[in-house]
């Protein structure tokens, strides 16, 4: 069975258990592969954990706390992947100082293997990031940003593929519209494509590469009062994106949520507040005999205890 048939037969639940008639192209003697995907959202130059001071999220977060936190975590794991999505600048006065370079750097340090554009990071225009990007030792991917008007076009990729332990994990990145958060000046005629029709373009092109999970890093929020585009309503007009892991909207999930489109293909949407006070972590199970993906979501504090 091909790709785009199991994207149809799929089941899915958090804690629980895709079930297809799909052997992953990983096939061969181990019965089964782990993966850990670890993310992040919305970080906001938050460096130092908030003081401790009585007010709310006191001493949580602080990028040494989680970066003790992801090497514990790889020290027990095998195959992990650690992904950010978006507005990594912007919020406190290491920003203001530094323009991103001490983010960056420090996200490399931890290992991060990619990211994807907030408005955020739009803050000190397009050249004030690429200015930043020598210090980023990871891709930054956004599938729906045009840079053709301006020259940025090499700086940044739709999408990228991972691979662990014959495991193929396509990721790609989408970015919000521009209008009434980034300015013209600031983002330097970069035009803004339909998420939804460059989703469908990045599944198609993953699932053709032989991609065994399709992920999204996306900064278009978590849901809306109005229609305006979100991860929910993406879910539901795209199949084949396995996860998605979100951003902007600050919402704080505890667990991965689950929706199922018309064409019953199921997404997992998930999203960590902001700040660094959560690392979101999703371990997946591929196993070839049972012809299974079991699937665990948790958000973990990052904290002193």
């Amino acid at each position: 069975m091909n790709r785009r048939d199991f994207i149809q037969q799929a089941t899915l639940a958090t804690g629980g258990i895709i079930v297809a008639n799909h052997i992953p192209s990983w096939a061969g003697d181990t019965e089964e592969i782990n993966l850990t995907i670890l993310h992040t959202n919305d970080m906001h130059s938050r460096i130092d954990p908030f003081p401790n001071d009585g007010r709310k999220y006191g001493g949580m977060g602080g990028m040494a706390r989680r970066a003790t936190l992801i090497k514990k975590i790889r020290s027990l794991t095998k195959n992990v992947l650690l992904l950010d999505s978006g507005d990594v600048f912007q919020g406190t006065p290491y920003f203001n100082y530094f323009g991103g370079e001490l983010e960056y750097k420090i996200m490399s340090q931890m290992g991060y293997d990619a990211s994807t554009l907030g408005n955020h990071d739009f803050d000190n225009g397009l050249k004030g990031l690429q200015q930043m990007l020598p210090h980023a030792n990871f891709p930054l991917l956004v599938a729906n940003y045009d840079f053709k008007n301006n020259g940025f076009k090499d700086y940044f990729k739709p999408y990228k593929i991972f691979e662990k332990q014959n495991l193929k994990i396509g990721v790609f990145g989408l970015g919000i519209e521009f209008e009434g958060l980034v300015p013209t000046q600031l983002h330097e005629n970069t035009i803004y494509l339909d998420p939804v029709e460059k989703a469908k373009e990045m599944v198609y092109d993953l699932t053709k590469k032989g991609c065994d999970l399709v992920v999204c890093l996306s900064h278009l929020g978590f849901r809306y009062d109005e229609k305006k585009i979100s991860d929910t309503i993406l879910a539901q007009k795209v199949s084949g994106i396995d996860l998605i892991l979100g951003a902007h909207t600050h919402t704080f999930l505890d667990q991965p949520m689950v929706t199922q489109n018309k064409e019953g293909f199921r997404t997992m949407i998930a999203q960590v507040g902001w700040a660094g006070i959560k690392l979101g972590k999703i371990d997946i199970t591929f196993t070839r005999k049972k012809q299974e993906k079991k699937y665990e979501g948790a958000s973990i504090d990052v904290n002193p205890n």
